[in-house]
Protein backbone atom coordinates (compact mmCIF):
# COMPACT_ATOMS: atom_id res chain seq x y z
CA UNK A 1 0.00 0.00 0.00
CA UNK A 2 1.35 3.16 -0.95
CA UNK A 3 2.08 5.99 1.69
CA UNK A 4 0.12 9.35 1.01
CA UNK A 5 2.38 12.36 0.74
CA UNK A 6 1.77 14.82 3.64
CA UNK A 7 0.51 17.88 1.77
CA UNK A 8 -1.29 19.79 5.10
CA UNK A 9 0.03 20.29 8.82
CA UNK A 10 -1.12 17.13 10.62
CA UNK A 11 -1.95 17.38 14.36
CA UNK A 12 -2.30 14.87 16.60
CA UNK A 13 -2.73 15.99 20.65
CA UNK A 14 -2.75 13.36 23.39
CA UNK A 15 -5.95 14.03 25.60
CA UNK A 16 -6.12 13.32 29.03
CA UNK A 17 -10.20 11.64 29.57
CA UNK A 18 -9.58 10.25 32.86
CA UNK A 19 -8.49 10.77 36.23
CA UNK A 20 -8.07 14.69 35.35
CA UNK A 21 -6.23 16.88 37.98
CA UNK A 22 -9.70 18.85 39.16
CA UNK A 23 -7.27 21.87 41.18
CA UNK A 24 -5.03 22.51 38.13
CA UNK A 25 -8.46 22.27 36.18
CA UNK A 26 -10.04 24.74 38.22
CA UNK A 27 -7.05 27.03 38.31
CA UNK A 28 -6.34 26.44 34.52
CA UNK A 29 -6.72 29.95 33.18
CA UNK A 30 -4.76 31.80 35.91
CA UNK A 31 -1.78 28.67 35.27
CA UNK A 32 -1.57 29.16 32.07
CA UNK A 33 -0.75 32.81 32.37
CA UNK A 34 2.92 32.65 32.76
CA UNK A 35 3.49 30.71 29.57
CA UNK A 36 0.95 32.32 27.28
CA UNK A 37 2.70 35.12 28.13
CA UNK A 38 6.10 33.49 27.06
CA UNK A 39 4.53 32.66 23.73
CA UNK A 40 3.47 35.96 23.37
CA UNK A 41 6.60 37.46 23.48
CA UNK A 42 7.79 35.99 20.43
CA UNK A 43 5.35 38.51 18.69
CA UNK A 44 5.05 41.35 20.83
CA UNK A 45 7.09 43.57 18.72
CA UNK A 46 5.50 43.08 15.32
CA UNK A 47 3.71 45.81 13.96
CA UNK A 48 2.61 45.20 10.38
CA UNK A 49 -1.32 45.39 10.38
CA UNK A 50 -2.86 41.80 9.78
CA UNK A 51 0.15 40.09 9.83
CA UNK A 52 0.83 40.55 13.72
CA UNK A 53 -2.80 39.26 14.73
CA UNK A 54 -1.75 35.84 13.84
CA UNK A 55 1.88 36.93 15.85
CA UNK A 56 4.78 35.19 15.89
CA UNK A 57 5.52 33.63 12.44
CA UNK A 58 8.59 34.29 10.40
CA UNK A 59 5.93 35.35 7.66
CA UNK A 60 8.04 38.27 5.77
CA UNK A 61 11.13 36.43 5.25
CA UNK A 62 9.64 33.50 3.86
CA UNK A 63 7.41 35.67 2.17
CA UNK A 64 10.49 37.27 0.29
CA UNK A 65 12.91 34.04 0.39
CA UNK A 66 10.36 32.08 -1.71
CA UNK A 67 9.44 34.94 -3.79
CA UNK A 68 12.78 36.77 -4.95
CA UNK A 69 14.69 32.98 -4.63
CA UNK A 70 12.62 30.46 -4.79
CA UNK A 71 13.64 29.13 -1.18
CA UNK A 72 12.43 28.68 2.15
CA UNK A 73 15.35 29.18 4.31
CA UNK A 74 15.88 26.29 6.88
CA UNK A 75 15.88 28.90 9.83
CA UNK A 76 12.63 30.50 9.12
CA UNK A 77 11.30 26.87 8.74
CA UNK A 78 12.83 25.49 11.90
CA UNK A 79 11.32 28.68 14.23
CA UNK A 80 7.89 28.15 12.64
CA UNK A 81 7.45 24.61 13.54
CA UNK A 82 9.11 25.29 17.21
CA UNK A 83 6.68 27.89 17.21
CA UNK A 84 3.56 26.24 16.01
CA UNK A 85 4.50 23.36 18.30
CA UNK A 86 4.49 25.70 21.77
CA UNK A 87 1.74 27.39 20.54
CA UNK A 88 -0.40 24.17 20.30
CA UNK A 89 1.21 22.78 23.80
CA UNK A 90 -0.03 26.26 25.57
CA UNK A 91 -3.44 25.81 23.36
CA UNK A 92 -3.77 21.98 24.53
CA UNK A 93 -3.34 22.84 28.25
CA UNK A 94 -6.03 26.41 27.87
CA UNK A 95 -8.62 24.12 26.33
CA UNK A 96 -8.47 21.48 29.36
CA UNK A 97 -6.87 18.94 26.68
CA UNK A 98 -4.04 17.66 28.96
CA UNK A 99 -2.77 18.66 32.67
CA UNK A 100 0.38 18.30 31.29
CA UNK A 101 2.10 21.68 31.97
CA UNK A 102 3.08 23.56 28.60
CA UNK A 103 6.84 22.62 28.13
CA UNK A 104 8.88 25.37 26.29
CA UNK A 105 10.53 22.49 24.70
CA UNK A 106 9.06 19.22 22.30
CA UNK A 107 6.63 17.00 24.34
CA UNK A 108 4.67 14.26 23.62
CA UNK A 109 1.54 15.63 23.78
CA UNK A 110 1.46 17.49 20.90
CA UNK A 111 2.58 15.77 17.96
CA UNK A 112 2.68 17.80 14.31
CA UNK A 113 3.62 16.49 10.80
CA UNK A 114 4.77 18.94 8.58
CA UNK A 115 4.82 18.69 3.95
CA UNK A 116 7.77 18.18 2.61
CA UNK A 117 9.00 21.49 0.68
CA UNK A 118 12.47 20.42 -0.43
CA UNK A 119 13.92 24.30 0.85
CA UNK A 120 11.11 25.41 -0.60
CA UNK A 121 11.65 23.38 -4.40
CA UNK A 122 7.64 22.53 -4.37
CA UNK A 123 6.08 25.52 -3.46
CA UNK A 124 4.80 28.06 -6.10
CA UNK A 125 6.79 31.58 -5.78
CA UNK A 126 3.71 34.09 -6.53
CA UNK A 127 1.10 32.44 -4.53
CA UNK A 128 2.49 33.47 -0.56
CA UNK A 129 1.38 36.95 -2.03
CA UNK A 130 -1.85 36.00 -2.07
CA UNK A 131 -2.56 32.75 0.67
CA UNK A 132 -3.61 35.33 3.26
CA UNK A 133 -6.21 36.96 1.22
CA UNK A 134 -7.33 33.63 0.12
CA UNK A 135 -7.55 32.19 3.33
CA UNK A 136 -10.63 35.02 4.39
CA UNK A 137 -13.02 32.63 4.22
CA UNK A 138 -11.41 30.07 6.36
CA UNK A 139 -10.79 32.57 8.94
CA UNK A 140 -14.65 33.25 9.21
CA UNK A 141 -15.20 29.68 9.30
CA UNK A 142 -12.15 29.06 11.64
CA UNK A 143 -14.08 31.48 14.15
CA UNK A 144 -17.48 29.93 14.33
CA UNK A 145 -15.28 26.82 14.86
CA UNK A 146 -13.49 28.26 18.10
CA UNK A 147 -16.66 29.85 19.48
CA UNK A 148 -18.29 26.30 19.74
CA UNK A 149 -14.72 24.56 20.95
CA UNK A 150 -14.84 27.43 23.67
CA UNK A 151 -18.35 27.12 24.42
CA UNK A 152 -17.58 23.16 24.74
CA UNK A 153 -14.51 23.61 26.98
CA UNK A 154 -16.69 25.49 29.55
CA UNK A 155 -19.00 22.40 29.96
CA UNK A 156 -16.19 20.02 30.04
CA UNK A 157 -14.09 22.37 32.59
CA UNK A 158 -17.55 21.70 34.54
CA UNK A 159 -17.67 17.90 33.87
CA UNK A 160 -14.26 17.72 34.79
CA UNK A 161 -14.88 19.57 38.30
CA UNK A 162 -17.76 17.35 38.91
CA UNK A 163 -16.79 14.16 37.85
CA UNK A 164 -12.93 14.04 36.64
CA UNK A 165 -13.07 13.13 33.23
CA UNK A 166 -13.57 14.96 29.47
CA UNK A 167 -16.02 13.61 27.09
CA UNK A 168 -14.25 11.89 24.44
CA UNK A 169 -16.81 13.89 21.42
CA UNK A 170 -15.51 17.02 23.11
CA UNK A 171 -12.18 16.23 22.95
CA UNK A 172 -12.58 14.94 19.31
CA UNK A 173 -13.97 18.32 18.53
CA UNK A 174 -11.84 20.54 19.76
CA UNK A 175 -8.97 18.68 18.85
CA UNK A 176 -10.15 19.03 15.36
CA UNK A 177 -10.89 22.91 15.45
CA UNK A 178 -6.87 22.98 17.17
CA UNK A 179 -6.02 21.14 13.76
CA UNK A 180 -8.41 22.88 11.45
CA UNK A 181 -6.45 26.35 12.57
CA UNK A 182 -3.09 24.92 12.43
CA UNK A 183 -4.05 23.95 8.43
CA UNK A 184 -5.18 27.35 7.73
CA UNK A 185 -1.47 28.40 9.79
CA UNK A 186 0.06 26.36 7.20
CA UNK A 187 -1.21 27.36 4.19
CA UNK A 188 -1.05 30.85 5.12
CA UNK A 189 1.27 32.27 7.43
CA UNK A 190 3.94 29.45 7.82
CA UNK A 191 3.30 29.03 3.65
CA UNK A 192 4.78 25.35 3.94
CA UNK A 193 1.89 24.52 1.48
CA UNK A 194 -0.02 25.23 -1.52
CA UNK A 195 -3.48 23.10 -1.09
CA UNK A 196 -5.99 24.92 -0.06
CA UNK A 197 -6.83 23.50 3.42
CA UNK A 198 -10.58 21.70 3.72
CA UNK A 199 -13.64 23.49 5.79
CA UNK A 200 -14.25 20.45 6.87
CA UNK A 201 -13.07 19.78 10.67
Amino acid sequence: MEIQPITQVRTQINVDLTNRDRQTVLLRVFLVFPPLIFLLTFSSNVNVGIFASIGGFLFFPALLALLFRGVYPSYCLAYNKAYLSLSNRVTAYLLLLTDQYPSIEESKVVTLSYPEIEDGKKLSRGMPLVKWFLAIPLYAVGIIYAIVAFVLTFVAWINILMKGTYSEKTAEFVVNVVAYWNRVYGYAFMLITDEYPSFVL
